[in-house]
C-alpha cells in the first residue's frame, strides 16, 4: 500500500502529468476523426510481443476470438495507446513503478496468466470463451485474479457478458456498485457516479460488480464499467479531444480498480 503521505501530493501529481501529456504530444492514428473521437479498426495495429514476468507490475489485456467481420479483433480497442498513457499516470502518482511503455496480451487459457493479479478487457460485448478458456478463467477466478471489464453498452452487449460470466458461476448476479465500496477510496476518494465523464456514450454511467458468492461483503471479482468507456479517454489524453478535468477522472477512476486490485 502507498504510504499515507504520499496520497496529498500524488492527487496533484495527476492534474499536473494529464496537462502535460495534452500540451506537449499530438494524436497520431490511421483512423480518420469523427465526432470528437476517431473510427476503429481503419489502420493496422501491431499486437506486441509479450514482455516476460520480472515481478514489476505489468498491465495485461485479455485476448479472446470474434466472429466478427473487423480488420482488428474488439479487444483491441485503445491497444496499446490507452495503456501506455495509464501506465505513465500509474508510475507518476504511485510508488506502484509499472512497466510503462510495454504491456501483455494474453488469452484466458494462457498459464502465464497466473503471474498477474488483474487483467482487463475491451469491449466484452462481444466475447466469447472456448472451453479451454473457461477452464483458465475459472482457475485465475480461484486464484484470486480480479477482472476490469470496460468499453460496451446496450442490452445485447450486457447478456452477452452476463451470458460468459455465468458459464464460471451458473448463479452469478452483478451489482450495482455502491460509492461506500472500498474500490471507490483505495487511492483516489470517488464519491459520486456523477463525476464519471463520458467520452462518446449517452446517459449515465454503471458500474457493476460481481462478488464471491454474490455476497457484496466478500470479495469483488470483477467491475464492470458499462455504458461507458473509460480507456478512450486514456488513449487519447494526450490530443486535447476532451476537457482535462475529465480525463482525470478516468485516470482515476483506473487507478483506483489497479491499487484495489493488487491489494485485495
Amino acid at each position: 500500500m502507498m504510504a499515507s503521505k504520499h496520497r496529498a501530493a500524488c492527487a496533484l501529481i495527476a492534474g499536473a502529468v494529464v496537462v502535460s501529456l495534452g500540451l506537449t504530444v499530438q494524436a497520431q492514428r490511421g483512423g480518420r476523426q469523427r465526432g470528437g473521437g476517431f473510427e476503429r479498426f481503419q489502420g493496422v495495429t501491431q499486437i506486441e510481443g509479450n514482455i516476460p514476468y520480472d515481478g514489476r507490475f505489468t498491465f495485461v489485456r485479455l485476448s479472446y476470438g470474434t466472429g466478427m467481420s473487423r480488420r482488428m479483433p474488439p479487444w483491441t480497442h485503445d491497444y496499446p495507446r490507452g495503456e501506455r498513457h495509464f501506465m505513465r499516470i500509474m508510475n507518476a502518482v504511485s510508488l506502484l513503478g509499472p512497466h510503462m511503455d510495454e504491456s501483455n496480451v494474453m488469452a484466458l487459457d494462457n498459464p502465464e496468466l497466473f503471474k498477474y493479479p488483474v487483467a482487463y478487457m475491451a469491449e466484452p460485448g462481444y466475447w466469447y470463451m472456448t472451453e479451454a478458456e473457461l477452464a483458465g478463467l475459472t482457475a485465475y477466478i480461484a486464484k484470486g485474479g480480479f477482472l476490469i471489464f470496460d468499453d460496451f453498452r446496450n442490452n445485447n452487449e450486457w447478456y452477452n457478458l452476463e451470458s460468459q460470466m455465468n458459464r464460471v458461476f451458473p448463479q452469478a448476479r452483478w451489482v450495482d456498485m455502491s460509492m461506500e465500496h472500498p474500490i471507490f477510496h483505495s487511492f483516489y476518494d470517488i464519491a459520486s457516479m456523477d463525476i464519471i465523464p463520458q467520452y462518446y456514450d449517452s446517459g449515465t454511467a454503471m458500474i457493476r460488480g460481481l462478488f464471491e458468492d454474490n455476497d457484496p461483503a466478500k470479495r469483488l471479482i470483477a467491475i464492470a464499467n458499462f455504458n461507458t468507456d473509460m480507456s478512450e479517454f486514456w488513449e487519447f489524453s494526450d490530443s486535447g479531444f476532451r476537457a482535462i478535468d475529465e480525463t482525470n477522472e478516468a485516470f482515476k477512476l483506473g487507478v483506483n480498480y489497479i491499487i484495489y486490485g493488487i491489494t485485495h
